[in-house]
């Protein structure tokens, strides 16, 4: 027992620790100078801000984990089509219902895609991660030479968001990967979808809801979203009858007639040419099929995950019904 609590003891230890980075190291020093000849920051400042963030091991630890076991539909849908995500729904509409009708109208972006995104993301909120996004993206910068290039892009964009925003880039939380806010942005995206939705000018993704709305909105519009158009529907189809190839990919290559042609059966309002693909979900004991529209696959681009994409939908779904239910 003694040893036992030795190693919980130094695990923990070891995984809170964390320093100072070295701005003196070739690979921090050629940032520096790209950041000032690019973007015209001044060196002393930058040095001295990247000085002050930390290089975190947890951070190292979480981005390293073995990717979780391949879940089911069932499994994946049962982590976030729970009754207090439902309830947590309802409620978060009705302290927001003026701001969403406006969005949603102003958009054509439906308040149950918008409050299914962001009660998949973040629970409303409640789990936007606890990480200095300087600190997230520094140690993945810097110490993680695997996705180097791909996060030192975004510490790029994080350090320019501080200095367009006018931000103290210390102040902002995110992900152990540096996703930000209630709509878990990168910061990649924040500066290519963040609104100021209030005109207040600020675009606040952790505190202003408005804001957090708006740009949710805004990406699916800049990704092409499709005002009242069907996102999917259920379908029937035997595999054993028809030589469709089932690709579970993240775009539409056929058509609403070329499905029912080879032997889909669903129900749809859309036209005939519309973008439609076949897509297969498996279960504990059995498969369904779905038949993913234009709308459908432009959630994905959020997160590229067909699951992900149904958990957005049917969680919308579910919020929907219950706030009508409750009226």
């Amino acid at each position: 027992m003694k040893n036992i609590l030795l190693i919980v003891a130094f695990s923990l230890f070891y995984n809170n620790l964390s320093f100072s980075h070295d701005i003196e190291r070739d690979n921090i020093k050629i940032f520096i100078e790209n950041m000032v000849e690019k973007h015209g920051f001044d060196e002393k400042e930058l040095s001295s801000i990247l000085a002050q963030a930390e290089s975190k091991e947890s951070i190292l630890n979480a981005i390293s984990r073995p990717a979780e076991r391949t879940l089911t539909w069932n499994q994946y849908r049962d982590i976030f089509i729970k009754d207090e995500r439902i309830v947590a729904g309802v409620q978060f509409w009705k302290e927001h219902t003026e701001t969403l009708n406006l969005i949603s109208e102003e958009t054509g972006v439906s308040i149950e895609i918008l409050v299914g995104i962001i009660g998949v993301e973040t629970y409303y909120g409640r789990i936007t991660g606890g990480y200095r996004v300087i600190d997230a993206l520094s140690t993945l910068a810097f110490d993680y030479p695997k996705r180097s290039p791909f996060f030192t892009r975004e510490l790029e964009e994080y350090l320019l968001i501080a200095k367009e925003e006018k931000m103290d880039p210390f102040d902002a939380t995110g992900s152990y990967a540096g996703a930000m806010g209630s709509p878990q942005f990168m910061p990649s995206s924040y500066r290519a979808y963040a609104v100021d939705s209030d005109n207040d000018g600020k675009r606040d993704i952790w505190n202003n809801w408005s804001d957090v709305i708006g740009s949710v909105a805004n990406y699916f519009i800049e990704h092409g979203w499709q005002r009242g158009n069907e996102v999917i529907v259920p379908a029937n189809y035997d595999e054993s009858s028809s030589k469709i190839e089932i690709k579970n990919g993240l775009k539409a290559t056929e058509t609403v007639s070329s499905l029912s042609f080879q032997g889909v059966s669903f129900t749809t309002n859309m036209d005939g040419n519309h973008p439609a693909e076949l897509l297969k979900l498996e279960q504990e004991n059995a498969s369904n099929y779905w038949v993913g529209m234009h709308n459908f696959f432009v959630i994905t681009k959020y997160n590229h995950s067909i699951m992900y994409g149904l958990a957005v939908h049917q969680l919308g779904q579910a919020i929907a019904s219950e706030f009508k239910r409750n009226k």
